[in-house]
């Protein structure tokens, strides 16, 4: 069995540094997280858009299906997050991943249940709040990320760097625009101890988005991501009709009611599950340039680890004169 030993894998507990994002409607099932768990990354199951019954179930399936570790990931700005939360502690996950608030809100009661809990950053400063409130590792988020960028746009590898040099002996997993081994191996040199790959995995078998979603990322060039809405909550998508649009509003300087307006009346549930790739929110990262196939979940595992075997071993040496 392969395995990569790192302060994350240590920690959570899982063979290599490969961590699913947990994205709305893509990961909202038990399908594309259980194949990451099992293949020896840690697969996220994605709450956010998710009603109580289904996230039961969705948790029960997890649980049944696979003795490895396996997360949840929650926007803390959810509706009916309490519920959720209690929900959450009944089902006892082996990890949670929280973002959008503020880790005092839940820390202590997860870590009561044994719950490892990792928190979503976006800079150095909310960084050491919640290193020190006692979060068991970060997920740095940088600009290239899709759904939800740092607003101050920082690249991740800067973001990663700035995180690791804060917060040293904090474990850390890198966020935004990695999709392959050299991505991996990149975030591990920068100081993580593991990879989140999103846009990647929504061009698996396994993540439950419409297929017109998948061919819009498999069309995609590194250059065919939009980020707007800032001032409302910035998102990274695929250039459409709706991002051009918004570009317009945002550059004319319209009144942010008007902009509001339109940026609510799309919505990631249009593309993901009806496949209105026109109108609706296609979020995805710049990464989707660096995916051409869409492939089973355990596939892209392996894959991933493949490459970044070769490219370890093609480092230039250090020679010594």
């Amino acid at each position: 069995m392969t395995r990569i030993v790192t302060p994350v894998t240590e920690l959570l507990g899982i063979d290599l540094p490969v961590v699913q994002a947990g994205m709305s409607w893509a990961s909202s099932c038990s399908a594309l997280p259980l194949a990451v768990s099992r293949a020896g990354g840690l697969g996220v199951v994605a709450a956010g858009p998710m009603r109580l019954p289904d996230l039961a179930r969705t948790l029960d399936e997890m649980a049944a299906g696979t003795d490895r570790p396996w997360a949840v990931n929650l926007p803390l700005y959810r509706a009916h997050a309490d519920e959720v939360i209690d929900l959450l502690l009944d089902r006892r996950p082996p990890v949670l991943i929280a973002s959008q608030g503020g880790p005092r809100r839940y820390l202590e009661r997860f870590h009561r249940v044994g719950t490892r809990c990792l928190h979503v950053v976006a800079g150095v400063e909310h960084a050491r709040k919640a290193a020190d409130a006692g979060v068991d590792a970060l997920v740095v988020v940088g600009a290239e990320a899709g759904g939800h960028p740092p607003p101050a746009m920082v690249t991740t590898q800067v973001l990663v760097r700035a995180v690791a040099r804060a917060v040293p002996d904090v474990a850390l997993i890198a966020s935004g625009g990695v999709a392959d081994g050299a991505g991996l191996a990149a975030m591990l040199a920068l100081g993580a101890g593991a990879a989140q790959f999103g846009t990647r995995f929504l061009a698996s078998a396994e993540a439950t988005v419409h297929d017109a979603y998948k061919r819009a990322v498999l069309a995609a060039g590194v250059d065919a991501t939009r980020t707007v809405g800032h001032g409302l909550g910035v998102i990274r998508a695929l250039g459409n009709d709706f991002t051009a649009r918004m570009l317009e509003l945002e550059a004319a300087g319209a009144e942010e009611s008007l902009r509001r307006k339109h940026f609510q009346k799309s919505t990631l549930k249009d593309a993901a599950l009806y496949g209105d790739i026109a109108e609706g929110k296609v979020e995805a990262g710049q990464s989707a340039g660096l995916v051409d196939e869409v492939r089973p979940a355990a596939d892209i595992v392996a894959r991933i680890i493949d490459e970044y075997r070769a490219v370890r071993a093609g480092l230039p040496p250090i020679l010594d004169a």
